[in-house]
Parts: C-alpha cells; sequence; structure tokens
C-alpha cells in the first residue's frame, strides 16, 4: 500500500525516543521472545530486567515527510500511517456516537522507557494502555521473514494499525472490560488481539478511500492484490500456531493469547471486506 502522490505529513506526530543499552537479547528480535510479547498491549514491567538503560527521553520528533519519503522511509511511513488511522479512526468513532482521541507514538532503537516499564526491541511493536503510547522500533520490519511473511508496505502498516487498533480498544473500554490475563483459544485475550486485527482490516479497506483533510489528496493508493497477500502473511506469522512451531515446541492451543493464523488472517479479512465495528465484535461470537 503505497502513499498517494502529492500527500504530505506534518511533522511532530512521533517522538524519537530510546536507544539505551540492552542486557539481554541485544535487541534481535528472538522467536521466544515474540511469542511472549508480540502485539501484547499489555503491561511490559516483567520484562524491565532486559534493559539496562533506556537512556534519557528525547524530545525530537519525525519531521515532516513527503509521500515519497513515506514510501522509502520507515520512520516517515510510520508517521504517515498514523496520520491516517487518525482520520479513519475520528471519524469513524464519530460516526457511532464515542469519544476519539489520538494515541501518542514513539519510534525507538534499542529500548525505550515507558509508562508500562522499560522495554526492549526484543519486545516488538507494542502499544501502552497506561500511556496511551504506541512504541515501535521500525528495524522490527526486517524481522518479519523469520516468522515466514514478506516485507512490503502493507504488511509494516499492518503491524501499526493493529497496535492502533488497541488503542481504540483502550478508548472504548474494551480493555477494562476484557479479562486479559487469561490463556486458551476461547479466551478475553484472543479476543482482544482478533479484535484489534479486525480494525487493522477496518483502515486498509478505507484508507486508499479517505481523502486527508490537509491536503485533498486520498492518502494511499488502490491496495494490489500481492499487497493484501503481504499483511495477510504478516497476520498468519504471527499467529500463537505458527510462533509455537517456529520456537519449535509443539502447538498448544490452550496457551495462546493472540489466536492461530487463519483467525487472525480471517479477522483481518472481515474488518478489511464487513468495515464495521459491529463486523469485529469478537466478543459476540462463540466462532473465533
Amino acid at each position: 500500500m503505497t502513499f498517494q502522490e502529492g500527500g504530505s505529513f506534518g511533522g511532530g506526530r512521533v517522538r524519537k525516543g530510546g536507544g539505551g543499552k540492552v542486557a539481554v537479547g541485544g535487541g534481535a528480535v528472538g522467536l521466544l521472545v515474540l511469542a511472549i510479547y508480540l502485539f501484547t498491549g499489555v503491561d511490559l514491567s516483567g520484562s524491565t530486567g532486559a534493559v539496562q538503560d533506556p537512556g534519557p527521553q528525547s524530545t525530537e520528533f519525525v519531521e515532516e515527510c513527503s509521500a515519497e519519503q513515506a514510501n522509502t522511509d520507515r520512520n516517515c511511513l510510520y508517521s504517515a500511517t498514523l496520520d491516517s488511522l487518525d482520520t479513519v479512526w475520528s471519524t469513524t468513532l464519530a460516526a457511532a456516537g464515542g469519544q476519539f482521541s489520538q494515541p501518542d507514538a514513539v519510534t525507538f532503537t534499542d529500548a525505550v522507557a515507558t509508562g508500562c516499564g522499560n522495554a526492549s526491541s526484543s519486545t516488538g511493536p507494542f502499544y501502552c494502555p497506561p500511556d496511551a503510547t504506541i512504541y515501535v522500533d521500525v528495524s522490527f520490519f526486517d524481522q518479519l521473514a523469520q516468522l515466514g511473511a514478506e516485507d512490503g508496505p502493507l504488511a509494516e502498516q499492518y503491524v501499526i494499525a493493529h497496535e492502533y487498533g488497541h488503542h481504540i480498544q483502550n478508548i472504548t473500554g474494551v480493555m477494562d472490560q476484557a479479562n486479559r490475563q487469561g490463556t486458551g483459544a476461547d479466551s478475553d485475550s484472543v479476543r482482544v488481539e482478533l479484535q484489534a486485527d479486525c480494525y487493522a482490516g477496518m483502515w486498509a479497506g478505507t484508507a486508499a478511500s479517505t481523502v486527508d483533510p490537509d491536503t485533498g489528496v486520498t492518502y494511499l493508493e488502490p491496495i494490489t492484490q500481492a499487497q493484501l497477500q503481504n499483511a495477510l502473511a504478516a497476520a498468519a506469522a504471527v499467529g500463537d500456531d505458527n510462533i509455537q512451531e517456529q520456537s519449535g515446541g509443539g502447538v498448544n492451543p490452550d496457551s495462546w493469547t493472540h489466536g492461530s493464523s487463519e483467525q487472525r488472517e480471517r479477522w483481518f479479512t472481515t474488518g478489511y471486506e464487513q468495515g464495521t465495528l459491529e463486523a469485529c465484535d469478537t466478543f459476540a461470537t462463540d466462532q473465533l
């Protein structure tokens, strides 16, 4: 999914943070660590031992980016994708009678201090509810192939949109109402993650027809079939069953917290094709 020619995205949306020392894992994304932390959106304070010093909090931000830069520079892609997500979700929640607020966003390297505790790059992209912030080390996108996904713009944007979905759950009360401590194929933890996948699909199905109010052009060019397949492959790659297989263990649905590869693909597709909050209500169905 590429940004439309003529687009321009203001700076100041994504703060540059972190850059501290990592005591364990060296900042590399490992499959075992991914199995524990990837896409959690939960309190990370238990992982503080992995970080020696996240360093001072930066006051620098990703600067204004053109569409061309957003298509070639990952920090610009992060910032521009958030711009699109802001517009799509503010409109969607307003139409549903809900209240919208933007999440904060940080791009970091190695380590970062958050409202959920200190975290390293090994944590993968995540959303922290206490400080309502999305944290992404964009070097993570290079690791998608480890889990069997093809890298590409929409695959990367899916990751960001999924984490943004957790913010929507936070401001609509889903995070507070769900029991996110449980595990299992039918657990609330899985339902939270699959709903965030569905919300990511909603954004993907809408962004190419959503006009940036600042430029008057649509945010993104129409999705190609190849790009859609890349996003679906990314969703499948982070399925609990695939991660368990890749980490050398057997598949154990009782320990799932995110859903299977098939489920993650299917719920992303549901959001993409149906595009409604009602269709993404994973708590209202027995058929996950």
